[in-house]
């Protein structure tokens, strides 16, 4: 359901553009848990947020990175894009292959941040927009191994 158009635009229609990072160390990816005070809170997620008006989906990404986890990334190819209807609103969602170049996961927006196998993903509780995207992933991951 990829959505053509201008990629760099946060809000067509009512379609909310927002990017995400898969981040592997060895055979574990990086899930962060939402905070209480948010919509889906205590969920868990890929790190990432909004496009805002003006940026690039990388661009984002790197921003979103920053100020949530106090790290750089770089965002490398596509791995999937989604597009979800919430209650409250409907995303596209784009998931980057992502390397941090620089500093370490710090708690300053999530609840928790956790490193785990894909199989492992199983056993939490994930936004319902990463459910086809962890699918996936355990599928290659099974197939790898």
């Amino acid at each position: 359901m990829t959505q053509s158009g201008n990629a760099s635009q946060s809000h067509t229609g009512n379609l909310t553009q927002v990017v995400a990072a898969l981040i592997f160390r060895g055979d574990r990816l990086m899930i962060c848990q939402r905070p209480e005070h948010k919509p889906r809170a205590l969920l868990w997620e890929f790190p990432g947020g909004k496009v805002e008006p003006g940026e690039t989906r990388q661009q984002a990404l790197k921003r979103e990175c920053k100020e949530e986890l106090d790290v750089e990334v770089e965002p490398g190819k596509i791995f999937m894009e989604v597009t979800h209807k919430y209650p409250d609103m409907t995303i596209h969602l784009t998931l980057f292959l992502s390397e941090i170049k620089k500093g370490e996961p710090k708690l300053l927006e999530h609840q928790d941040i956790c490193w785990v196998t894909p199989e492992e993903t199983a056993h939490y509780p994930f936004c319902p927009a990463d459910e086809e995207i962890l699918n996936r992933i355990r599928k290659e991951w099974k197939e790898r191994g």
